[in-house]
């Protein structure tokens, strides 16, 4: 029980001093609109539904906006903003862990962002940031996109550059808990690709009442250039197509078909993904659901080649009531090989053939851009639990 109240003091400290979480809240856009950071997002950063449809429209209120707050240049072809559109995000942690023995750590600060956005025209419109801080380290560009909206008059937008291959399905960078989407960190093998971030084009269109995504990636990440200034390390493009319709406000199904090729030490690896996600919500309760199958043929790129198949799975649920500051959430994260070849992403975890936790969580929110935030997380195979929290801040 000592034991026990050491750790409670430790994260309850953690909670009165550091602790910002996951958030992709832009203060630059309500600065640019004059309006709270809460008709976007409740809470922080989870979007609303009209910050759904102010993202979909690159970042203004309805398509073909002229953009605001600009000087006048008398030159038709250029729209300069009065200010560069910029915002701070600081992330730090106070966490503690148990498993036998209890330790704690101070992640103060864990990551700080640069972000910029904003319309270039009435069509385009750009969207990036970069970590300044990423765990002690300098992190550089993630998101980096220019976006086209509406192309041809047609419903159909278009973005090139740097994103997440998952931004379709569900966005890891607004989610509510600490805890990771593990589906789409996960990697097998030496095989780079996974759902994060990765450089292409993307093109969203509205087709039928269907939502339809289509990416064409390189495949491996974000790394950098190799000795001949390519950044793809093969020949071949990775495909990913996304299919999603809306039943009522209350019911959404998608489904996920994603197919690549890579090559190695002079072998190849062919990987597709076929997976369906589901979204339920009524009332203050939202319970997002997704399962993905893997299949690669040659993850070590080895000689004799090892195909490896993988079944991942997520639960999320969410429970916003109407009018309270309060929220709760909480999270499950499967993933399952017939090899011990899966990692999810963290490096120091080494090669799996499991990877299980169980999330929960509170937060609270202090000011409209400012959340408290705390979450039990349980670790199934290093039967670990972990307490992270903190606050959810930007400016």
């Amino acid at each position: 029980m000592r034991k026990l109240a050491q750790v409670l003091g430790w994260v309850a400290f953690g909670m009165v001093t550091w602790g910002p979480g996951p958030v992709e809240a832009i203060p630059a856009f309500a600065r640019r609109y004059k309006v709270s950071c809460a008709l976007c997002h409740n809470p922080v950063p989870r979007l609303t539904a009209f910050g759904d449809a102010f993202a979909a429209n690159g970042f203004r209120f309805a398509t073909g906006e002229e953009p605001q707050d600009t000087i006048g240049t008398g030159d038709p072809l250029l729209h300069l903003a009065n200010a560069l559109p910029l915002a701070i995000r600081v992330d730090a942690y106070a966490q503690a862990y148990s498993s036998g023995n209890t330790v704690t750590d101070f992640g103060t600060p864990y990551i700080i962002k640069l972000l910029a956005s904003g319309p270039l025209s009435k069509t385009f419109s750009y969207y990036m940031y970069v970590n300044l801080l990423e765990r002690g380290e300098f992190g550089g560009f993630e998101d980096a996109i220019l976006i086209a909206n509406d192309v041809w008059d047609a419903p159909v937008d278009l973005s090139v550059g740097q994103f997440q291959a998952s931004d379709p399905m569900l966005k890891r960078e607004l989610r509510l808990s600490f805890e990771d989407y593990a589906l789409y960190r996960t990697r097998i093998g030496d095989e780079p690709a996974n759902l994060t971030y990765d450089r292409g084009l993307m093109v969203n269109a509205d087709v039928l009442g269907f939502g339809l995504a289509a990416l064409v990636l390189n495949g491996n990440g974000i790394g950098e250039v190799d000795e001949e200034r390519k950044f793809d390390d093969g020949s071949a493009k990775n495909l990913m197509g996304y299919l999603t319709r809306d039943f009522g406000s209350s019911f959404r199904l998608g489904a996920l078909g994603y197919w690549g090729r890579s090559e190695a030490e002079g072998n190849g690896n062919t990987l597709s993904m076929f997976g369906v996600d589901a979204t339920v919500a009524t009332g203050p309760l939202e319970l997002n659901l997704q399962y993905i199958h893997r299949k690669d043929t040659n993850p070590l790129f080895a000689n004799q080649a090892t195909a490896v198949g993988s079944d991942m799975g997520l639960v999320e649920m969410l429970l916003r009531p109407s009018g309270s500051r309060w929220h709760g959430f909480a999270v499950y994260n499967l993933v399952t090989a017939d090899h011990e070849l899966l990692t999810v992403g963290l490096g120091e975890d080494g090669y799996l053939s499991r990877y299980e936790t169980a999330t929960g969580g509170l937060g609270y929110q202090v000011l409209r851009n400012l959340r408290a935030t705390g979450e039990m997380m349980w670790n199934f195979q290093l039967e670990q639990m972990r307490w992270t929290a903190g606050f959810v801040t930007a400016f």
